[in-house]
């Protein structure tokens, strides 16, 4: 495959994988499907810090017009496009690693919930063994209605975005280096 034909393969790729991180993110800030939540501040902490919006949506959806771009017939595909787009791709693995990291979080600490009855918090953090493995355990959080389900849900999908999203950017790392290198293997008209 030529270097052109993997640049518009891989942008590609990239926008619905950004734009499921995006709207992952967005949903994880109505637990319940309820906007009370989030006025109150009553979310988890990971979702504040919008991995799935800024790191694997904005920060992984500018590189991928410009990686796509570079793969376009006529339109930057030459040696400084391929250049430039190492550079994007490395944006992209930024955002990607930083949505992988606050959906790894988001999934160690468990859900933001009320549990005993009154008390909020994370009731999942810091334990020994992890909620994840143990179903039986996520009856204790009594509101929002299945905020664990909820949680675990979005953030392993947020999980597996990011994964392949840092996957398809760091490939475009090493297509654009060859693409630098070596050109783009463009289809040359008639003379």
């Amino acid at each position: 495959m030529c270097t052109g034909k993997c640049a518009l393969c891989v942008g590609t790729s990239l926008y619905p994988l950004a734009v499921i991180s995006i709207i992952c993110n967005i949903m994880l800030f109505f637990p319940g499907w309820d906007i009370k939540y989030a006025q109150n501040g009553q979310i988890t902490e990971e979702v504040k810090y919008m991995g799935g919006l800024i790191g694997g949506g904005i920060l992984v959806l500018i590189p991928a017009f410009h990686i796509h771009l570079t793969g376009k017939q006529g339109c930057c595909a030459n040696r400084c496009g391929m250049f430039l787009s190492i550079l994007f791709a490395a944006v992209g693995v930024v955002g990607a690693l930083y949505s992988f990291i606050v959906a790894l979080m988001g999934l160690i600490n468990g859900p933001y919930c009320k549990y005993y009855l009154l008390v909020w918090g994370t009731p999942f953090k810091d334990k020994d063994e992890s909620y994840l493995k143990d179903r039986g355990t996520w009856g204790t959080c009594t509101e929002p209605k299945n905020v664990v389900e909820f949680n675990v849900g979005l953030f392993s999908t947020l999980l597996v975005t990011s994964a392949l999203q840092l996957i398809l950017c760091a490939i475009q790392m090493i297509n654009g280096l060859f693409g630098c290198l070596c050109g783009t293997c463009k289809e040359k008209g008639p003379l």
